[in-house]
């Protein structure tokens, strides 16, 4: 018998909270995440919910929680779209179909309530965070920010009726002693052009996310399942961000003092999370100062360039300078991720530096 519980007392969502842990005992490559950030998550501090509505629910098998999900309505994704779609998202379950064919039906049944047409997910809770379910590269860790699941996690969503919307990409490559001659051409154009780059100032963090946020939003806007952030959710997501940042690995393109490019590299910080288990206090704030300085790997997380400046090489500048700093600061691995399947112009450029396919990751969609 399966019974679906919404979350919405302190037992209940703890054990939303902490089933991944569960489910996930016996795999060395999932990371678990800090237990307080997820909460925070879902509470009234994320600035999400001034536009949006969560909720988030448990399935018990005699009596044994099994699986959990979380429907979302976004009246921002409506807003700027025109499409009346909702979302689901924090999927985890056992193997068992009828326990995530009961999670799938109560988040329709939810999202059918709010006028929503169109179910698509995994987002938690948006495309602005982690999203996709893992469909290829399952023998390789995540790096930061990027989901992991079990292989047979497809088989329960197809298996719900869901189909593709879109897949997602990550590449992976060795951080280049030497810069490929097509790369720097490329740059070299830039660079004629009077583009400059410059690391981010951490003492002026909030103006420079200003301009990332311009950037940001000007740039992503026609991207697929784009939702332009607010001041307050680029504030917040900022301050989570901004223990981890290097400043070398974060670059500003400027024309002439105008910015007009933006580069964001983050240091793998998985790598720190998988030493935690999901809690920093008492003594895992000392862990994680001790083993971040051992991370080697990176996230290009963000890139995004100005209309009017593209296909002028300021992406080559770009991934030029902050290769150089990679190389100097001894990383060893960059990860390129995500990018839409059918950014071929984005591919193409990542093939230039060797670039390696390892991980595809899958949205899903329904009609309610």
């Amino acid at each position: 018998m399966i019974t679906i519980l919404p979350a919405s007392d302190k037992n209940t969502f703890k054990e939303f909270l902490t089933l991944p842990f569960k489910l996930y005992t016996e795999n060395s490559l999932w990371v678990p995440p800090l237990l307080r950030d997820v909460k925070e998550q879902f509470s009234h501090k994320n600035p999400f919910f001034k536009h949006a509505e969560a909720l988030p629910f448990i399935a018990r098998l005699n009596g044994e929680t099994v699986g959990r999900l979380a429907a979302i309505y976004n009246s921002a994704h409506i807003d700027f779209h025109h499409e009346n779609a909702g979302f689901f998202g924090f999927f985890e379950c056992i193997e068992n179909h009828d326990a995530a064919i009961a999670l799938i039906e109560k988040a329709k049944e939810w999202l059918k309530g709010k006028g929503v047409a169109i179910m698509r997910g995994p987002m938690n809770f948006s495309t602005n965070e982690e999203c996709g379910l893992l469909i290829d590269g399952y023998n390789k860790p995540p790096m930061v920010m990027m989901p992991y699941n079990h292989p047979y996690y497809p088989s329960l969503l197809e298996g719900c009726g869901l189909r593709k919307a879109k897949d997602l990409y990550a590449y992976i490559i060795d951080v280049p002693e030497r810069l490929p001659d097509k790369v720097l051409r490329v740059a070299g154009i830039a660079e004629k052009n009077n583009i400059r780059a410059r690391p981010i100032n951490i003492k002026f963090f909030k103006e420079e996310m200003k301009i990332f946020k311009e950037i940001y939003n000007a740039t992503w806007q026609r991207n697929w399942g784009f939702i332009p952030m607010t001041e307050d959710e680029i504030d917040y997501t900022a301050k989570k961000l901004k223990p981890i940042i290097v400043p070398e690995l974060t670059l500003i393109a400027e024309c002439r003092g105008e910015p007009v490019g933006f580069m964001m590299t983050l240091p793998d910080f998985n790598y720190v999370l998988k030493k935690l288990d999901g809690k920093l206090l008492p003594f895992g704030i000392f862990k994680a100062l001790w083993h971040s300085r051992k991370i080697k790997d990176l996230r290009l997380l963000l890139l995004g360039i100005k209309e009017g400046f593209r296909r002028q090489g300021v992406d080559a500048f770009l991934f030029i300078e902050g290769l150089k700093a990679m190389r100097n600061l001894g990383y060893k691995k960059l990860e390129f991720s995500w990018i839409l399947e059918d950014n071929i112009p984005v591919q193409r450029i990542i093939e230039t530096f060797e670039g390696r396919l390892y991980k595809r990751y899958r949205i899903y969609e329904c009609e309610l």
